[in-house]
């Protein structure tokens, strides 16, 4: 299996687009679909083919808790509804009465959506479908290549009909869909990794909540895990140090276009949703036009080269106002056993070496400006 595959599978997740969960939940249902080792798979070709309807019968259990809960559970951003948002609405309303979601999952492994509610199931089905082939098996790969559906290929319905309207139904109505072999074979060796419910966060709150006797829930672990240990109230301060300093240098260059500003934003280097690093040297002046571009893209390897002089001049502005701060953060980020003695080479280089593990090893965005 080819490295490049792992590395592509990593931009698929961090890099490819995220205004909604559409992505997700392709990923998630395929690597699912998979792992469940379906005997519907066909191979053909250096190609793994798949029934669309497995696809649909996935973003069915996924999408009905959500949109059923009381907690709004934000799935795109801005205030726009997910595509299929007022059909599944409908059908969540007329099962409301008679059995909720474990009646809805139960009509469709076994005695077939009632026939009351065909027309608007028949609508849902259509819009998963159209979403789906449309949207996410459209433009996943897009970091990778310039190519639609690089990775997802579907072929057009092909529809038998049927009696019932369930899972096999779903099956038999919708087409197939395909991906690389090398990419079925990663999924299916990493797959649970990759859906968590093998990862050693998921185990760790699996454990937390068997020890308890089960008296918390595994979200309130996970919640409690993930937690950072820095508030948006120290990220503020780091950035009033950094901004009291600036203030008396007197002139502020943005340090990526080497301009002249008079109001800046106080960028991560490295962005803090990547690398939770609040040092002060990681953090920088930039125009706010800039900044907004840059958002969670890596600085190049070039980039940082061609910007170093500016970024090694506010370093050294901050290692002069706040010598012990920026030299002990400094230490431990950039200069691991080196001695502080040429500290400046060592601290850029470093620096390069980071951004391009980030780059190429874990699949983030690389930013030349």
């Amino acid at each position: 299996m080819r490295k490049d595959v792992f590395t592509n599978i990593s931009k698929l997740i961090e890099r490819d687009s995220k205004t909604t969960t559409y992505k997700f939940a392709l990923l998630r249902g395929v690597i699912e679909i998979i792992q469940d080792n379906s005997p519907f798979k066909s191979c053909s070709d250096g190609k793994v083919y798949f029934p669309t309807g497995l696809l649909i019968d996935k973003w069915l259990l996924y999408y009905y808790p959500i949109l059923e809960s009381p907690t709004f559970i934000p799935q795109i951003n801005g205030q726009t509804n997910l595509a299929f948002e007022s059909q599944f609405k409908k059908i969540i309303d007329a099962y409301r009465e008679i059995g909720g979601f474990s009646a809805f999952n139960n009509d469709l492994r076994n005695k077939g959506i009632p026939q009351n509610v065909h027309s608007i199931f028949f609508a849902l089905l259509k819009k998963l479908h159209d979403t789906i082939t449309k949207m996410p098996m459209k433009y996943i790969g897009r970091s990778i290549s310039d190519d639609y559906y690089s990775i997802f290929k579907f072929e057009k319905d092909k529809r038998k009909g049927g009696k019932v309207v369930d899972i096999e139904y779903l099956i038999n109505n919708f087409g197939y869909f395909s991906i690389p072999l090398e990419y079925y074979e990663a999924f299916q060796i990493l797959g649970s990794f990759i859906n968590g419910q093998d990862s050693i966060l998921f185990k760790w709150a699996e454990f937390s909540v068997n020890a308890s006797g089960k008296n918390i829930s595994i979200e309130k672990v996970l919640t409690e895990v993930l937690k950072s240990p820095i508030t948006e109230r120290e990220i503020q301060e780091s950035k009033k140090i950094y901004k009291s300093i600036l203030n008396r240098e007197g002139i502020v260059f943005c340090v990526w276009t080497g301009k002249a500003i008079t109001s800046y934003d106080v960028d991560h280097l490295i962005p803090f949703s990547i690398w939770k690093n609040n040092d002060l040297w990681n953090l920088l002046p930039s125009h706010s036009n800039i900044n907004n571009k840059k958002r969670d893209k890596i600085p190049s390897v070039e980039l940082i080269e061609r910007q170093k002089d500016l970024i090694l001049h506010y370093w050294e502005l901050i290692n002069e106002s706040q010598p012990h701060r920026f030299q002990k953060e400094i230490q431990i980020a950039l200069l691991g056993k080196n001695s502080f003695h040429d500290w400046q080479k060592i601290a850029i280089k470093q620096l390069q070496q980071s951004c391009e593990y980030l780059i190429s090893n874990r699949g983030y965005e690389e930013w030349k400006m």
